[in-house]
């Protein structure tokens, strides 16, 4: 089918260009064409500054229902993740599918077209494997499709409940929903997987906390070297501190020892990094992938960004824990972050932000064919408002800047979706009453 979008205003990558007509053939786009003042004959027009989809490169979907809960008092990560725990502990398959169908839903609104979904709930309480052992996998394979946009399913290998200085800790309580046994077990689960579609299969492990030499991280890495592979690195300094006790190196240099690292990797958070493992992830080509607002909100630390991408690393964002869900409060929070440690401006530009929240995120997803406004790309796209109170003022031609800088999620009017409309007018297509489907899954999941 052949459809054609009329764009009041497009980001083409290093400019805004007013009036652009879209065609979109088999999901992708087939043309573009610029200077075209007014709507085709059957075109739909979208009014307001269109980009190309963003892409939410690390999500835990459960974890959008401590949103609120986790602000009362103080405590540290280990005291939150306690609290994680708990909600992790009540979900069943079914009722993941209604939270992560609403979260991704929401994601939607605010212009998110794929998500990076980092999974380690694999299994019943106590571990026991469900009769279908990939029951919670597919539950959020199929939420992302109800919701409308792409997913990739990172499947995490996670195998010990945590390292310290006397070594790795057998999983206990709700992290036995997380584990597998052994990575073969766990390989055999994973290759049970399948994608297609709007969906694709990556790999993950969740941390060198939840995995260790003696699981092999070479015939991990060899067994995952064609998909996508993600894992959480030095987001805390107890971890570095931990492995270093046990090793003697830090999880980067682990890891690289093991030939771990490639262009097909991504470092999520990479938060407390040595000069030699800036390198060490700079010089393998891959991907880290910032969380700016997961970061602040559980005091992580401000990670070392603007150096990674000196050495040589793409920039990713992901909402992680999502305190809150907007792309565009990620990308600002790169370069505002960054401000705030060196007291200078500038160290990104708008185009710059925009191809780490959009291009980026994508190929480190494994979907190098999506997150720019060209022919031959898949036909995601999102358009914001331009006269909202946050957006009104500047000339069309700033609107990189006016996205990045300004623009919230609710400035979302309209996504697009291989071509279908996802969201139209700020209203999800699929998912009727977003907000309310969000508060009943919310209220399922929480154990109080």
């Amino acid at each position: 089918m052949r459809v054609t979008y009329w764009l009041e205003h497009a980001w083409l990558d290093t400019c805004v260009e007013p009036g652009v007509a879209l065609t979109v053939a088999d999901g992708r786009i087939s043309g573009l064409r610029t200077g075209v003042d007014t709507p085709p004959p059957g075109a739909t027009a979208l009014r307001g500054l269109t980009l190309p989809g963003l892409a939410n490169a690390h999500s835990h979907a459960f974890h959008r229902a401590l949103r609120g809960t986790v602000q009362v008092g103080s405590g540290t990560f280990w005291t939150w993740r306690d609290v994680m725990y708990s909600v992790a502990s009540h979900l069943t398959p079914d009722s993941y599918f209604d939270l992560a169908r609403a979260v991704y839903a929401e994601m939607a609104l605010t212009g998110i077209t794929c998500v990076g979904e980092f999974h380690y709930l694999h299994h019943q309480r106590g571990g026991v494997p469900y009769g279908n052992p990939n029951a919670m996998g597919e539950a959020l394979i199929a939420a992302a499709g109800e919701a409308g946009i792409r997913i990739t399913l990172l499947d995490a290998a996670y195998l010990h409940g945590g390292l310290s200085h006397g070594g790795y800790r057998p999983l206990e309580g709700t992290q036995t929903r997380f584990g597998d046994g052994t990575a073969d077990r766990w390989y055999d689960r994973w290759t049970r997987l399948r994608g297609g579609g709007h969906a694709r299969i990556g790999a993950a492990l969740h941390s060198v906390r939840a995995f260790s030499d003696r699981d092999d991280y070479a015939a991990f890495a060899d067994r995952t070297r064609d998909v996508p592979v993600h894992i959480h690195l030095s987001e805390q300094p107890a971890e570095n501190e931990a492995c270093l006790a046990v090793h003697g190196r830090t999880p980067a240099r682990l890891l690289a020892d093991s030939g771990f690292w490639g262009p097909h990797t991504t470092a999520v958070h990479a938060t407390h990094l040595t000069d030699e493992d800036i390198a060490l992830l700079g010089g393998a080509g891959g991907t880290v992938c910032m969380c700016p607002t997961t970061e602040r909100d559980l005091a992580d630390g401000i990670g070392p960004a603007l150096r990674l991408q000196r050495a040589g690393c793409l920039l990713s964002l992901g909402s992680d824990s999502h305190a809150v869900i907007d792309l565009f409060e990620e990308a600002r929070a790169l370069e505002l972050d960054e401000r705030l440690r060196s007291r200078t401006r500038g160290h990104w530009t708008a185009a710059q932000l925009l191809r780490t929240a959009a291009e980026n995120g994508h190929a480190g997803l494994g979907w190098p064919d999506a997150g720019r406004l060209e022919a031959g790309a898949l036909a995601d796209f999102t358009t914001i408002a331009l006269d909202s109170v946050r957006t009104a003022g500047p000339p069309p031609r700033l609107g990189a800047e006016t996205a990045v800088f300004a623009a919230t999620g609710a400035d979302v009017r309209h996504t697009v979706v291989g071509g279908r409309p996802v969201v139209r007018d700020g209203v999800h297509q699929l998912v009727e009453d977003v907000p309310a489907a969000l508060a009943r899954a919310i209220a399922a999941a929480r154990p109080d």
